[in-house]
């Protein structure tokens, strides 16, 4: 296994290999002036109408008896039309039985061929740029008068839907539900657990009254920044739920029912969502972060010019995490970003050990009996919160039996859909208080299989510890004992030592890790979490730690009122007490000092057994 002992040189080198930059060979594709196609309109034909008559009869008769024998007449049977039962039949595919779960409408897009496609002819760069001189760069975070904050929303690109539950609404109406009507503090977009777009923390919300600005008297020297991938399309596999589960059982026999009243909707629905990669929003999210913090932090770029140097940023192989990190790239650096800083690659994979998706090498984090812990407790609590919601809804369906999970999925469909599609129909289905209890169906889920509640979440947190450790002391790792990658670790380009900033892209479940790696006890204080009820004011919720595109700032601060070099963590601009940490004090802006932080650290680290927790 790489990152403990590199004996096998093989797989070594496979990895070194595949995160090389390969290049793609361009397709020579004829220019309109190339003889192919420089033929002369008045020409005479080779071959007479006679001729063209006769090959055109034979070579239909040629594709019709090819395609007989190979699949009899079942090909000449006209395919069924999708549940989209009042509209036109364009554009729809056949609706396939299990196993399939992919979507009953599909628009690819790009054309794998397309016929205008002349490369040659659109060169990405003509020159003549024109005057090209840069500017100071921008210090919002130390120079602004107020930090800017951030909705969730991406200047509303999302739709709301105007009910909840049958019940006409606006956020922040005033609701019926208990004596009196007092005013609502309900978002529906900070409802959906990992699934909520991220959005800024109000000051005070986890204990400290301080915001993420630069304290008085303080200067940031540095920033190591972690985020989670943008929104995306759902995963390939559930245990509980799934989007496209729901979509096969809809649509295995859609003449056998009918939708009315607050499901009528179904009766034209198609699913149309696709597997794991960015949405178009998920895109949007990465860019404006990849701008914001160039414009917070974009002043510590001068440390790389008077260093000779570029930064390096960090993502792993899956798609959408890599597309992500080229999304935030942009932003940060705009287009063209080439020679301005480098992407390293790590692969996520079996075999390759990769602190970004360290669950790879943790054979009892990856077994899927284990990993559901948390969707046994979301089952167990959706039979009590949804209970009302599957009477109410199978009032309006006929035919088909809806289960408890049918309509937890159904709530799942809401924000899947919201994010990839702009608005879900789906999202009316439910009163303010389910939406609640589908949040904390997603607190359940993460706190028993990624948080404080997993047995392995510390472990599988504890190699990017590692690699933090050695950053803050510009050390190289002195023992690869856990998740970290001996052949990257140990070369100082592909993970250098001295940088002021830091860029890692991973996924919802490793910041969780990470956070619980920490001993951020603070989010730990009303757990463990039960699942017969929800418990007042809980510290843990996954709306507010790892929704998409999650980010955490790790500040390193020198300030005149305070000695020492100093560290704070900012979780969605909510700044974090670090008073679980041993030695950290309890100070007005969460800071403690560095030296501090390291040694709790390095304590915890020493702790960790990597192989007793991951392979015993």
């Amino acid at each position: 296994m790489l990152g403990r002992s590199d004996v096998e040189s093989g797989v070594a080198g496979a990895e070194t290999e595949a995160l090389l930059p390969t290049t793609r060979p361009e397709v020579d594709i004829p220019s309109p002036k190339s003889p192919k196609f420089s033929k002369s309109c008045n020409q005479e034909p080779k071959f007479g109408f006679l001729h063209v008559s006769a090959a055109f009869i034979l070579g239909s008769i040629a594709c019709l008896v090819a395609q007989y024998a190979l699949c009899g007449t079942g090909c000449f049977t006209r395919p069924p039309i999708s549940s989209n039962r009042h509209g036109s039949e364009e554009n729809k595919v056949t609706v396939l039985a299990p196993p399939y779960v992919g979507s009953t409408e599909v628009h690819k897009f790009p054309p794998s061929k397309p016929t205008n496609a002349y490369p040659s002819l659109f060169p990405s760069n003509v020159g003549y740029a024109g005057g090209t001189p840069t500017g100071a760069e921008a210090a919002v975070i130390e120079t602004a008068p107020a930090y800017p904050l951030h909705t969730g929303q991406c200047n509303h690109q999302l739709l709301r839907p105007t009910e909840l539950g049958g019940e006409t609404r606006k956020e922040g109406d005033s609701t019926k539900h208990g004596k009196g009507k007092k005013k609502s503090k309900f978002n529906l977009f900070h409802s959906w657990g990992n699934l909520s777009p991220w959005f800024s923390i109000g000051r005070g919300k986890f204990g400290v009254d301080s915001g993420p600005e630069t304290p008085e008297t303080c200067r940031v020297t540095g920033l190591h920044f972690l985020h989670r991938h943008g929104a995306r399309y759902p995963t390939a596999w559930a245990s509980y739920g799934g989007p496209a589960n729901f979509g096969t059982k809809l649509h295995r026999d859609p003449a056998s029912w009918n939708a009315k009243g607050s499901l009528d909707f179904l009766n034209d629905w198609t699913y149309k969502l696709g597997e794991e990669l960015l949405t178009p929003f998920g895109r949007q999210q990465l860019y404006d972060l990849g701008i914001s913090m160039r414009m917070k932090y974009g002043f510590l770029l001068q440390n790389f010019t008077e260093k000779n140097t570029i930064p390096v940023f960090r993502t792993e192989s899956q798609d959408r995490m890599l597309a992500s990190a080229m999304n935030f790239a942009i932003g940060f650096f705009g287009y063209p970003f080439d020679g301005q800083y480098q992407q390293s690659i790590t692969i996520e994979a079996k075999g390759f050990n990769n602190t970004l998706a360290p669950y790879k090498t943790c054979p009892n984090a990856s077994d899927k009996s284990k990993a559901s812990r948390g969707d046994w407790y979301i089952a167990r609590w959706a039979e009590i919160y949804l209970k009302d919601a599957q009477k109410r809804l199978q009032k309006d369906l006929d035919g088909l039996d809806l289960s408890i999970q049918d309509v937890y999925t159904m709530q799942q469909l809401c924000p899947y859909e919201t994010v990839a599609l702009g608005y879900s129909k789906f999202c009316e289905l439910f009163t303010e208080e389910e939406w609640d209890g589908f949040d904390y169906a997603l607190d359940l889920q993460f706190w028993y299989g990624s948080a404080f509640g997993s047995p392995v979440a510390r472990t599988q947190g504890v190699g990017w510890l590692q690699e933090f450790i050695a950053r803050l002391t510009h050390t190289p790792i002195q023992t690869h004992n856990s998740s970290t990658n001996s052949t990257l670790n140990d070369n100082p380009v592909t993970f250098p030592l001295g940088q002021s900033l830091y860029v890692d892209a991973t996924h919802e479940v490793v910041v969780l890790n990470i956070i619980t790696a920490l001993n951020l006890t603070t989010f730990a204080e009303t757990g463990p979490l039960p699942y017969t009820h929800i418990p007042e004011n809980r510290s843990f919720k996954v709306a507010e730690l790892a929704p998409f595109a999650t980010n955490l700032q790790f500040q390193l601060l020198e300030c005149a009122s305070v000695p020492g070099p100093q560290i704070r963590i900012i979780i969605n601009d909510g700044v974090a007490p670090l008073t679980g940490i041993k030695g950290c004090p309890k100070q007005k802006d969460g800071m403690c000092p560095l030296s501090t932080f390291i040694e709790a650290q390095k304590e915890i680290i020493s702790e960790v057994d990597w192989e007793w927790d991951c392979h015993v």
